[in-house]
């Protein structure tokens, strides 16, 4: 007997409260256990169209939808009574005609008239979508032969609710056919398990124990954390001449790609892969997932660290131990370095010039420095102020060295020179906030070697680092760069609302473009809630109240937070640092809870939106800073 687990399973789950899901989760590790469960009370749906499908009881409300055939069990939903029977009445599970994929399908006849007749309204007032395409190619991109005619009826105020009822393939092909890109079916051989079909591996999964079961049960995130979509798959077996990046917005599935193409590259006995991003919990999340993808003689040739933390351990490794300097020291320093030498230039200026162009780019002499564009500084600098400039970071870099001082970005160029950078495959993720060290490093290591190179990120989300021409450190992926377009994991409401605050095209400053028109979202959700308050009491407040209504739908610390859009006031004429309003939100409310006795979730749930990237999480308030904080950001 096999047993599987559907993904609608897995998000049916997810919306029950804790105390239901813990009864599930019982009920389902008896069933696999032992079908015949007595306990269960499995009775056969008798008004569904699929006769395989059975209900089994959890308690007195909460019932399993089961698909049964031949021997195998499917865990297919999970509701309250009624939904449950309902769920089950207007769906059927099909293997497709053409693609030989298994699909669970939503009866056509069984989708309300009103969105039918609202489909056939617009068709008449819109063009057609799909008015020309032929039923084989409709099939050929998964649209189940009963959903036909509503496709081709589809019209661009109407396709986002057709593919909502669309098995997941389907949905995906349409909607990238309605933004221009052509589907491109996957094609596998005749006589295919339709469940081992690839995009059957997206709404299955074989449990072959209770402990795959219960991880499935407790995690159902991942299986979108790993899951490789077949489109997506050209960008990991694909082999390249040179560096390549796949960029995306948030939830395209970038990181996923970068998981396996770490993998695909350390399928090589003699590969060496480094699986790096910007910093070390990013890496430790790249870490978690891997196990779940590669064998453990795979993950043993792939070293996943942060990119920073990689060179500071082969930099030891080449040349010993060196002291990094540290931000106030540097900044002593060249404040003595500028009194030393009389420059008629500012602190924070000259920090800046060195930070971003003098020590960034490794330049060690005056006539490098005299006739270098400054790429990224909007400052103009006369030629004798240039040189005033020059004289501090030779005072500068003196005292460094008399001190045995380094920065970070020493010890990248240190390597670059040394060769000390072991890896023979580096894939970067979240590469939008790689430094120029860093990728100067990487470059010339690594930058003409086939598959040597391979980035993943989105510029629309650079947080920590200025943009940059790459093709200047030596990293050109021009003609090797490609964008995904179908967003897996963010609703169409979050996406829509998140694009307007960007441009449609994002222009590098080496002229590479990442267009984002085109990118769409597979399912729909809640519109987010926009509320602005007169005080940052009434904030609290209604933060507070967010919360306590969470509690009770209990919900825990892992499946909500709060976020500011920042975590620190910057600096500014001298005047020290305001506190961070993360730490002011987080103190406010645990003060909050001791004072009033109100539920809290312990550790404070608020994070600064630089440490939101790639963390899952399910309930999210967004806090705007105030009117002066974001004065403070504009200057």
């Amino acid at each position: 007997m096999t047993f599987r687990i559907a993904d609608t399973f897995s998000d049916a789950l997810a919306r029950l409260a804790t105390h239901e899901q813990k009864a599930v989760k019982t009920a389902a590790f008896d069933l696999q256990m032992n079908p015949a469960t007595p306990g269960l009370s499995m009775h056969r749906v008798d008004r569904a169209r699929d006769k395989g499908f059975w209900t089994a009881r959890v308690n007195s409300d909460i019932r399993l939808v089961l698909h049964k055939q031949g021997g195998d069990t499917l865990l297919a939903w999970v509701g309250h009574h009624d939904d449950a029977y309902a769920w089950a009445e207007t769906r059927r599970i099909d293997t497709h005609p053409r693609t030989g994929a298994a699909q669970i399908v939503e009866i056509r006849e069984t989708v309300q008239e009103v969105v039918i007749q609202r489909y056939v309204e617009e068709a008449i007032r819109l063009p057609r979508l799909f008015g020309g395409e032929a039923d084989e190619v409709l099939l050929s991109w998964g649209v189940p032969e009963d959903w036909l005619d509503v496709v081709r009826d589809a019209t661009e105020d109407t396709v986002l609710d057709i593919a909502s009822h669309l098995p997941a393939e389907a949905a995906e092909a349409i909607l990238q056919a309605a933004t221009g890109t052509r589907p491109a079916p996957v094609a596998v051989p005749v006589g295919t398990d339709p469940f081992a079909h690839p995009d059957a591996g997206r709404r299955f999964r074989v449990m072959e124990n209770v402990d795959e079961l219960r991880a499935a049960l407790d995690a159902p995130w991942e299986r979108w954390a790993v899951y490789l979509h077949p489109a997506q798959r050209e960008f990991v077996e694909r082999d390249f001449n040179g560096p390549a990046r796949v960029i995306g917005s948030a939830g395209t599935g970038k990181t996923v790609v970068a998981l396996h193409r770490a993998v695909r590259l350390a399928q090589d006995p003699n590969a060496h892969v480094l699986l790096t991003t910007f910093n070390a919990r990013l890496a430790e999340a790249l870490a978690g997932k891997l196990p779940l993808l590669a064998s453990e003689q795979v993950c043993a040739r792939i070293h996943v660290c942060a990119l920073g933390d990689v060179i500071r351990d082969l930099h030891e490794q080449a040349s010993g131990h060196s002291e990094l300097v540290s931000e106030d020291k540097l900044t002593e320093l060249l404040t003595k370095a500028i009194e030393e030498t009389n420059a008629p230039l500012s602190v924070e200026f000259l920090r800046d010039e060195w930070s971003l162009i003098v020590d960034a780019w490794n330049v060690r002499d005056w006539d490098s420095y005299r006739d270098l564009p400054r790429l990224g500084r909007k400052v103009r600098l006369p030629a004798a102020r240039r040189e005033a400039a020059w004289a501090v970071f030779e005072t500068l870099r003196r005292a460094l060295t008399a001190q045995n001082l380094k920065t970070e970005a020493q010890l990248a160029h240190d390597l670059a020179e040394s060769g000390g950078f072991t890896f023979s495959h580096a894939v970067v993720d979240e590469a939008q906030d790689i430094s120029v060290p860093e990728l100067l490093l990487l470059g010339r290591i690594l930058g003409r070697a086939d598959n040597g190179l391979f980035f993943a990120g989105d510029i629309g989300q650079r947080i920590f680092r200025a943009p940059f021409p790459w093709v200047a450190t030596g990293v050109e992926i021009r003609g090797r760069s490609r964008s995904l377009k179908v967003n897996y994991r963010t609703s169409h409401q979050i996406r829509r609302y998140s694009d307007e605050l960007l441009p449609e095209t994002l222009v590098e400053p080496d002229g590479t473009e990442d267009n984002r028109l085109g990118v769409t979202s597979i399912f729909e959700g809640a519109a987010p809630e926009i509320r602005a308050f007169t005080s940052r009491e009434d904030e609290l407040d209604a933060v507070q109240a967010w919360i306590t209504e969470l509690f009770s739908q209990g919900f825990t610390q892992h499946r909500a937070s709060m976020i500011s859009c920042h975590g620190r006031s910057p600096q500014r004429q001298g005047k020290p640092e305001r506190p961070s309003r993360i730490a002011y939100i987080a103190d406010a409310m645990v003060c909050r809870k001791k004072e009033n006795g109100l539920p809290f979730l312990a550790p404070s749930p608020a994070r600064p939106c630089c440490h939101a990237e790639s963390v899952e999480i399910q309930r999210i308030a967004v806090l705007r800073p105030d009117k002066e904080e974001c004065t403070l950001r504009r200057e």
